[in-house]
């Protein structure tokens, strides 16, 4: 069962038993990835490291390289 059907099958029974409607799958995504990368960074912090991002680094690194003269 994919996850939209899913989320139907809530809705229908909520709506049956008059309970609170199930958020809409997908709604959460971008917050959870959020709370993970300031997890991550506040770790990187805590065990003495740099609190930047560390794909903003590499990313940097490999896109922005010296152009020769």
């Amino acid at each position: 069962m994919s996850a939209i059907e899913q989320y139907l099958l809530d809705t229908y029974r909520a709506s049956q038993q008059g309970a609170p409607m199930p958020p809409p799958p997908g709604r959460d995504d971008v917050a959870v990835l959020r709370s993970a990368r300031t997890y991550a960074q506040a770790r990187a912090v805590m065990d003495g490291g740099s609190g930047r991002h560390p794909w903003r680094a590499a990313l940097r690194r490999i896109l922005v390289r010296p152009r020769p003269c």
